[in-house]
């Protein structure tokens, strides 16, 4: 069989499980086919590239391959209305993007993620309307002239996911970039509210298979776009990295939703593909905090109403005060030292300066470890990222799981800018907003260097620490980058 007439067979299958489209009048090119399954799999090869850092940039490279194919395959072989207009909205588009990539700063990647993904799902909830209002342009009439039942059940859950996805993401880009509480907002009955309200989104979507009313699809917009608010709304800041990657995996399941009613092959894969590897990895972040998967999907997770946390940092307990000639001291004659980074480090753009400290105790014979939280920051990988930025080496990086139980062997854990991933109230208190996270024991270690800005201040789940009043810790109060710089200094002398 030619390769021709196995694309044609392939073409005749998805076709039959596609719904009629509107260009159904003229045969379906089999080279289209075979270009979105190019398409499909590059995404697949960049999924593989991204799963590690030393294969990320390749995994960019191909994520950025499989896009331009689908996009170019879309724009060759459909009927559009103005194509002028439409390379237009690409290039500003694409304009606006390259602009926000070369100035974005990594301190504020998680916001920008999270209003990217509202963005995608605003597009679903665009398209699943146009194709309400203007059907016969998007080819899902059926008999009698009326949007056939399928199409129904694909708009109204891409309008729906879609408006999750949207009205989610924006309560996540508020808490991130610092315009809204992290801490959890509980209302009461909220468990009761979510499932009345998904309950109800479901069986209005089951009735517009029968009715198309106008009222009934705008009824599934509002109650959805509600429903994003309230998923997100409980979810207390330390839990903010699964947010984000909940929400991606929502955009991708609203964008293969909008795939179906677009008979876009490309899309479908797509859309699934980021679906799919979202969920997988919320489910991975959820086993590595402890965190229920179901109750991350209800939006349930985080404190409990209840829940009185720590409050306040307690500065009228007793602390040490250190400076970065102790720190230097004490770091050049161990045998091992742990970093523990975090979110004030990323603020401070102090992952630099941290390199070279690292180098400098190396030159004197000291094991340097970087100990890497699955919520460090604000999103997956976040403090990966920083320190790859810095060329810290790949082997020196560890995950929590891989390097909890060497503390208790460790002359000095070095906390620079993380506070949760190490507060052992996680452990300890039931009424903790973070109850149940598993943290670094740092607590083990025979020194620990605690860098932040001052004593007020607590971490983003709003919970005091035990760890700045024990005995073996020295807390390093200023900014991250300036204490560093100074105890780099003092290493050199």
């Amino acid at each position: 069989m030619s390769l021709s007439s196995f694309l044609s067979v392939v073409v005749e299958q998805i076709d039959i499980v596609e719904a009629p489209v509107e260009a159904a009048a003229h045969a379906v090119n089999p080279w289209v086919a075979f270009a979105y399954l190019v398409a499909g799999v590059c995404f697949i090869f960049a999924l593989r590239g991204l799963s590690h850092p030393t294969t990320s940039r390749q995994g960019n490279r191909y994520g950025m391959i499989g896009m331009t194919i689908a996009v170019v395959t879309t724009l060759i072989t459909h009927d559009l209305a103005s194509l002028p207009e439409i390379i237009v909205a690409i290039v500003i588009g694409g304009g606006i993007g390259f602009i926000i990539a070369r100035k974005i700063a990594m301190t504020d990647m998680p916001q920008l993620v999270a209003a990217f993904h509202s963005l995608v799902g605003l597009a679903a909830v665009l398209v699943g309307w146009a194709a309400y209002l203007n059907p016969g342009a998007f080819g899902i009439l059926g008999e009698g002239g009326a949007i056939s039942p399928v199409s129904r059940v694909e708009m109204g859950l891409g309008i729906a996911i879609g408006a999750i996805t949207f009205s989610g993401s924006i309560i996540a880009f508020l808490k991130l970039a610092g315009k809204m509480s992290g801490a959890p907002i509980m209302l009461p009955g909220r468990h009761v509210i979510n499932l009345g309200t998904l309950a109800a989104i479901l069986g209005l979507t089951a009735y517009f298979t029968q009715d198309q009313s106008f009222w009934i699809i705008a009824v599934i917009t509002v109650l959805a776009f509600i429903i994003g608010f309230l998923l997100i709304i409980p979810i207390g800041g330390a839990d903010m990295p699964v947010v984000v990657s909940m929400l991606n995996s929502y955009s991708g399941w609203a964008a293969a939703a909008m795939g179906f009613t677009l008979h876009n092959t490309a899309m479908i894969i797509t859309g699934a593909l980021v679906g799919a590897s979202g969920a997988i990895l919320s489910y991975i972040m959820c086993k590595a905090m402890n965190r229920g998967f179901l109750s991350v999907i209800a939006g349930g997770f985080g404190s409990d109403a209840g829940g009185g946390g720590g409050g306040a940092a307690q500065t009228d307990r007793p602390w040490k005060r250190g400076s970065a000639e102790d720190a230097a001291f004490m770091m050049s004659q161990a045998e091992q030292v742990i970093i523990i980074p975090g979110y004030g480090m990323a603020v401070a753009q102090a992952q630099h300066v941290l390199r070279e400290m690292t180098d400098l105790l190396k030159e004197k014979g000291v094991t340097v470890k970087f100990a890497i939280h699955p919520v460090a920051g604000r999103m997956p990988g976040h403090m990966n990222v920083l320190l790859a930025e810095a060329n810290v080496p790949y082997d020196e990086v560890f995950e929590l799981e891989d390097i909890n139980g060497e503390f208790a062997q460790t002359d000095v854990a070095f906390i620079i800018g993380a506070n949760d991933v190490v507060n052992p109230a996680a452990k300890t208190d039931k009424s903790s907003p973070i109850y149940g996270m598993p943290v670094f024991e740092v607590d083990k270690a025979k020194q620990v260097f605690f860098i932040k800005r001052s004593m007020g201040g607590v971490g983003y789940a709003g919970v005091d620490n035990d760890v700045f009043y024990m005995d073996q810790t020295m807390m390093l109060l200023a900014d991250a980058k300036k204490m560093v710089e100074e105890i780099n200094k003092a290493l050199a002398d």
